[in-house]
């Protein structure tokens, strides 16, 4: 089964497809996102608001999220608790 996660404003994401949660401030993680932008394989989820965390998925598309890559990455965990206590 599936888990989901929030990565704000309303987007979820398949867990299972995520490669990586990183930071968007190093120099090679801003050409991973130019670079995505121009192929049409980046998705931006932060409605207008500053991107504070690149997932990196596993088809090569990147989301981009206004949340903290610490706060996506306590929900996912918290989604895969819940998962394994039912």
């Amino acid at each position: 089964m599936s888990q989901f996660i929030h990565v704000g404003f309303g987007n979820i994401v398949n867990t299972e497809k995520v490669i990586a949660v990183v930071s968007p401030e190093s120099a090679p993680i801003k050409r991973m996102v130019q670079t995505a932008r121009e192929a049409g394989t980046a998705v931006d989820a932060t409605q207008g608001r500053k991107t504070k965390a690149v997932l990196v998925m596993e088809n090569g598309q990147v989301v981009l999220s206004a949340l903290l890559p610490e706060t996506i990455a306590n929900r996912a965990q918290t989604g895969r608790e819940e998962y394994d206590e039912a």
